[in-house]
């Protein structure tokens, strides 16, 4: 097994794990080879934990503190908190069977489930990720439910698909999938995600929306304008932001989201702004989602009667089995490799990888994501899967899952407060992700640039993930072509086994409409 390092911020786990240090985990010293077989020198003295919660979320051995974990923890919730608002609205729609979901019961479960499954993700995996209902995943259910299925049908294929994925964990089939996929491809994932969180960040905030058919596919603010003065509080939150950033201020990206958001209110005080959608149309200058005004109560009851609604088989009935197959096939994909990027990504911009950029004592990690997935199902909210909003966090210091706890209590005092955490607008988060976008783009000089059978991969993986808004589609086109690249270049030998089974699996997965099509 290799020897893995103590990873630090800015530092590279690989490149420590020569130079002798600690395991990631267990702050055992790595005795390092030094001159003739045999012998050996200490690194130095082991990091002794403080106290209990130390110990076991091994803070002081990641170089961190309990001021940077809760600081990274309360950054990545301010980041994420959005989608407790976000997923009633993608989730509005009425079913085939013209059934609705109830806004506020969506809204406490989402919330309820992101609080659970991120303190467990703390708990068990010990590493900073938060954990929600997926964006992107949710959006392809509402099309599934208003086309060909009632909520609870599509929701029990959910769950079935979490158990699917649960099951690759527990055979290791997941981990061995992680470990498959090639160095060029894993650095090109956190890059090509640190693109996809700035284009979420300028979609978010405005500052570059879809365009009028017919002229180009999208355009900047408004008609080409920084029109509005939802626009100009992202900016001033951007600009901000940076410079607390390279300024090296400590909780830059936190107090960014605070000032921005004060700055948000008192714009809302004087102006009177309003959001982007009203019952008389569209407000092409309204705040996007929140509107950032001070709510005249703190406290609602939250309402979880969604909890449990879901038929399990029900799908097969309706459409038949090989149809259901085909949907729990497709949202599995998309599942297994969001998670495979995230972990990729955030634990890269940590330094928590090892020197093959895998997620040391990745299992846990692996088994609560997959179970999230199954929950999200359970609870009619949608797959829950691992945030890459997490990186946000992480950038504000946040290295163990000490910092997930925190994150994940928010979340369950938000299904109390809800209107308090509605207060911060997302033109004062989108900020925080265009920066932490950048944070993983600077990943890119890793690469490799003298082989195209390499470069070419890497940059399809880069390019789609934001072109397409998916990080599964940028994975995809990267495994494929790297597998086709490296046979036609005689370097059939650098494609791991499993590869080969990678890339088939994505080449159905990108040939399922003309296959739903057949059926």
């Amino acid at each position: 097994m290799a020897q893995k390092s103590r990873p630090s911020k800015g530092s590279s786990a690989a490149g420590a794990a020569g130079r002798g240090g600690r395991t990631a985990d267990s702050g055992t010293p790595a005795d390092v080879v030094d001159g003739p077989v045999g012998t050996r020198r200490s690194p130095g003295p082991q990091v002794r934990p403080k106290n209990g919660v130390d110990r076991y979320f091994a803070i002081s051995v990641r170089g961190s503190t309990l001021s940077r974990e809760l600081r990274g923890g309360l950054t990545t919730f301010f980041t994420m908190a959005y989608i407790v608002v976000l997923n009633p609205i993608i989730l509005s729609g009425a079913d085939i069977s013209g059934t609705t979901l109830p806004f506020a019961s969506v809204a406490a479960v989402t919330a309820l489930l992101a609080g659970v499954l991120t303190i467990l993700m703390g708990v068990v995996g010990r590493y900073p990720f938060a954990v929600a209902t997926g964006l992107g995943i949710n959006a392809i259910v509402a099309v599934y439910a208003a086309t060909q299925l009632s909520w609870p049908e599509i929701m029990g294929l959910i769950v079935l698909e979490g158990l699917l994925i649960t099951l690759l964990v527990l055979t290791g089939f997941r981990r061995a999938v992680f470990e498959a996929i090639p160095p060029q491809l894993k650095t090109s994932i956190a890059v090509g995600i640190g693109f996809f969180l700035t284009i979420i960040g300028l979609v978010d905030a405005g500052f570059i929306r879809r365009a009028q058919e017919g002229v180009v596919p999208i355009s900047f603010g408004i008609n080409g304008q920084l029109a509005g003065w939802p626009l100009l509080v992202f900016v001033i939150g951007l600009l901000l932001t940076s410079v607390l950033v390279v300024r090296k201020v400590k909780g830059a990206l936190l107090i960014g989201i605070v000032a921005t958001t004060v700055v948000a209110i008192i714009v809302e005080a004087i102006a009177d702004i309003g959001p982007t959608f009203t019952d008389d149309g569209v407000n092409p200058r309204g705040w996007a989602l929140q509107v950032p005004t001070l709510p005249d109560s703190i406290v609602a009851t939250p309402d979880f009667s969604l909890l449990g609604n879901f038929s399990l088989f029900g799908g097969f009935d309706r459409i038949g089995v090989l149809a259901a197959l085909l949907i729990v096939f497709s949202i599995m994909i998309a599942d297994f490799f969001d998670t495979v990027g995230t972990v990729t990504a955030v634990g890269a911009e940590g330094g928590l990888l090892d020197k093959d950029r895998n997620l040391p004592k990745a299992q846990p990690v692996l088994l609560v994501d997959s179970l999230a997935a199954a929950a999200g199902g359970a609870g009619s909210v949608s797959s829950n899967t691992t945030y890459i909003e997490s990186a946000s966090g992480v950038a504000d210091g946040a290295r163990t899952g000490l910092a997930s706890v925190v994150t994940g209590v928010l979340f369950l005092i938000a299904t109390l407060f809800s209107p308090l955490v509605q207060v911060v607008p997302s033109e004062a988060a989108a900020p925080v992700l265009v920066i932490v976008g950048a944070l993983l783009i600077s990943q890119i000089k890793d690469l490799v640039w003298d082989d195209l059978s390499l470069v070419i991969p890497a940059f399809l993986t880069i390019a789609l993930m934001p072109f397409t808004y998916s990080i599964t589609n940028g994975i995809g086109a990267g495994v494929v072509s790297f597998v086709l690249l490296r046979m036609a270049v005689g370097r059939r030998r650098d494609i791991h086994p499993l590869m080969w089974v990678i890339a088939l699996l994505f080449v159905v997965y990108f040939a399922l409409e003309p296959l739903q099509q057949l059926i």
